[in-house]
């Protein structure tokens, strides 16, 4: 196995969605700022880790989920809840000094190099540590880290819409909650596999059809905060 390969197939799909969402930017950020973005990403992976060990072992003392619920809380709270709020402090970090935070669709181009940033690092941990990497490659390239991107633009989303437009309490949750929901729904229905196989199955193909709404949701707000910036609709 070539380590060069690994690393491609690792980032290419992080790559491709960050060059997406960059290039829909009527006004593009500084390079400087992008990379920024990125690097705080990897730094709270890295941290995630650490995080999600700790949880881990405090939920289920070493062992591994026994049943459904097991998986379920492993989905939240191992994983969705302290990632996405790791990934939260990183965006407000990039967020909170930058003059170039100006527009509205600013928030989803940062949020998303961030969670691409986090999305890459946690690729190449996967696919480099799998005997079977290029399956593993393969199917995280189409689910796992589109997913990250998915989440990533629902964070921006709501965080731009706090700022510039309300201030409400219910909008400053859904910056967090939104995101660990979908990326909790979306672990979860990937893990049941591990604790029944035939579930597994049948919630490997709810699965897709979850990511295509989740998707279909992701680019709507895009479209939305585009049109926004250009003066055309109004924040919903």
């Amino acid at each position: 196995m070539s380590e060069l390969i690994v690393i491609g197939l690792a980032l290419f799909p992080a790559i491709i969605l960050f060059l997406y969402i960059w290039l829909k930017d009527p006004k593009r950020e500084p390079m400087s700022k992008v990379l920024k973005a990125v690097l705080w990403g990897i730094a709270v992976c890295i941290l995630a880790g650490f995080v999600e060990e700790g949880v881990e072992s405090f939920l289920f003392d070493g062992a591994k989920p026994a049943d459904l619920f097991d998986t379920t809380l492993d989905a939240f709270f191992v994983a969705a809840l302290p990632e996405e709020s790791l990934k939260l402090f990183a965006l407000w970090r990039v967020l909170r000094k930058n003059p170039y935070f100006d527009e509205h669709y600013d928030a989803i181009v940062y949020a998303v190099c961030v969670g691409l940033g986090f999305a890459a690092l946690e690729n190449y941990m996967y696919v480099a540590g799998d005997g079977d990497w290029l399956t593993v490659g393969i199917m995280r390239a189409l689910l796992s880290v589109p997913a990250h991107y998915a989440f990533a633009i629902l964070m921006g989303y709501y965080y731009s819409k706090y700022h510039f437009v309300t201030h409400s309490f219910k909008t400053a949750l859904c910056i967090l909650f939104v995101p660990v929901f979908f990326h909790g729904v979306f672990d979860a229905l990937l893990m049941s596999g591990e604790v029944d196989e035939t579930v597994g199955i049948v919630a490997f193909i709810v699965c897709i059809y979850f990511c295509f709404k989740m998707h279909k949701k992701a680019n709507a707000k895009i479209v939305s905060q585009i049109e926004l910036d250009k003066g055309g609709v109004t924040t919903t």
